[in-house]
């Protein structure tokens, strides 16, 4: 194996048994023997389909946008992208690696890469507008996320969750927004302003794809929240497993809440953050010395596994240098 990739991988597998570990050893106490003596384990076979059915859905919004960009791909590709990201997201700071192995992918499956550029964004878009869009409803199903507001913050809080996607793309179309970069821009060399101008042209062209096609924008909105909403499905199917007794609502109102933060984290993955920020949500859910293992858990079954799936078919496709071909971007030059 390529030695860049082992020393990576080695590193990786340092980091996530430290933190599962660490989690695990100072959150476990006695009474959590008792709830693992209970632990049904044919409730891990139902995390495992909730996820795939997750990754399913996941892969037919992917199919939905390349239709929306007037190109085609078929399922063996999409499945390569979907799990490619998780893969090279894990490996590399930022999650910077995900969007370039996607894009890889799909130039091998025949989609220029401008357009490729335009599918991932809008595909990263979607999933962030749909847990925003449904955070007042969060907040109303789990009042005790916001206890601590007062009416006339979260009022106004709530409204802008809905109302700055739409801002944002109305400042997009209008051209506003390019005028607040350029002033924003002037304090950054001439290098930093090029490569920010190219982002947002990738994303100005995105914003009007979606406006192009509402009816398959909508479709790709559904389909981005059916997929989340079963990957996150995970945790109380987990918590069943214990028999735990808790509040659906509750739970899947939490899960939304971390993975919204998890998409702005700079860590591989957002290692560490969703750890600490689980134990945060949940510590007061479920029984003592619990939480450490459920973190770990839900780890286990949204991460590592598509990691280890798209670990195969990365490797299989790109060879053991792909973190090399990742760092240089030779294939998508």
């Amino acid at each position: 194996m390529n030695k860049q990739l082992l020393r990576v991988l080695c590193i990786l597998f340092v980091i996530v048994i430290g933190i599962s570990a660490a989690v695990i050893y100072f959150t476990f106490d006695r009474r959590a023997f008792e709830y693992l003596a209970m632990f049904q384990p044919w409730y891990l076979l139902l995390a495992f389909a909730t996820v795939f059915i997750g990754l399913f859905f996941d892969a037919t919004r992917l199919i939905t946008l390349t239709k929306l960009s007037d190109e085609s791909i078929n399922y063996k590709h999409v499945l390569n992208v979907v799990l490619s990201n998780y893969f090279l997201a894990l490996l590399t700071p930022g999650q910077s690696g995900g969007g370039i192995a996607q894009l890889m992918f799909l130039k091998r499956a025949g989609v220029p890469v401008a357009k490729a550029t335009v599918i991932i964004i809008v595909r990263i878009f979607m999933s962030i507008l749909f847990l925003m869009v449904i955070m007042p409803l969060v907040f109303f199903l789990d009042p005790s996320l916001v206890s601590g507001l007062p009416t006339g913050v979260l009022v106004p809080m709530c409204v802008l969750f809905i109302v700055l996607p739409l801002l944002l793309v109305r400042f997009v179309y209008t051209g506003r927004m390019e005028k607040w970069l350029m002033r924003f821009c002037m304090r950054f060399s001439e290098e930093k302003q090029k490569a920010i101008f190219l982002w947002y042209r990738d994303f100005q062209q995105a914003m009007f794809l979606l406006g192009k096609h509402p009816k398959m924008v909508f479709r790709t909105f559904l389909e981005s929240g059916i997929s989340l909403l079963f990957i996150y499905s995970v945790v109380p199917i987990c918590m069943l497993a214990f028999d735990i007794e808790f509040k659906w609502s509750v739970v899947m109102s939490r899960m939304c809440l971390l993975n919204l933060i998890l998409y702005f984290t700079p860590t591989p993955g957002g290692a560490g953050v969703a750890e600490g920020g689980f134990l945060l949500l949940f510590n007061s859910l479920v029984p003592s010395g619990l939480a450490g293992v459920l973190a770990v858990l839900w780890r286990f079954f949204c991460e590592y596994v598509p990691f280890g799936l798209g670990g195969i078919v990365t490797i299989r496709a790109f060879g053991t240098d792909v973190i090399t071909q990742i760092r240089s971007r030779r294939n998508i030059e």
